[in-house]
């Protein structure tokens, strides 16, 4: 395992279509490791591939939160879900909920997300596997496959906020080259 930058936009590589994974070997574990390293140290509710620079469709979701609780006083084991290859099958209904993302530096915004989807995808063994998600788990679920897709989480909020957004980035990237 290591922890691996995560790039942040504009860099090219959250623009691109991620490759389809292939080969269920171990580097497709270590990456899996790294991805899950990285996104707790971050922390973040999910991390996709192309966010650590590297172009294929795994991402990897914090899951432990939806377990409950054990005890009281007991800290959550910190558990994520690897999806390789996913695609999100089928959506239904909508939820309007804040987003931001570790690839987008200081920003967040209301984003609608269908509030449940069907998803297939195959799991680090390479076994397909379909379930059903809703709420928060399908928002990020949704937000990571965006990613995969080379789609960010701004493409989502008007043409105003995004038009600000990146004026002050641009701005941000201007005064720290000097």
């Amino acid at each position: 395992m290591a922890l691996k930058k995560i790039v942040t936009y504009p860099h090219p590589v959250l623009r691109q279509k991620t490759q389809a994974v292939t080969a269920f070997d171990e580097q497709l574990q270590e990456l899996i490791a790294d991805l899950a390293e990285t996104m707790y140290a971050a922390p973040g509710a999910g991390l996709a591939a192309n966010q650590i620079g590297i172009s294929l469709r795994v991402a990897i979701i914090e899951i432990s939160a939806l377990a409950p609780p054990s005890a009281a006083d007991e800290p959550r084991e910190k558990k994520h879900l690897a999806l390789i290859n996913p695609e999100i099958l089928s959506g239904e209904g909508s939820q309007l909920d804040e987003e931001g993302c570790l690839s987008v530096a200081d920003f967040s915004a209301n984003v609608k997300r269908f509030q449940r989807i069907r998803v297939r995808a195959q799991d680090p063994t390479g076994q397909t596997t379909e379930f059903e998600a809703k709420d928060h788990f399908a928002r990020v679920i949704q937000h990571e496959v965006d990613h995969l897709d080379g789609i960010l989480f701004i493409d989502h909020v008007s043409s105003l906020k995004r038009s600000l957004y990146k004026k002050r980035l641009k701005k941000q990237l201007k005064e720290e080259k000097n």
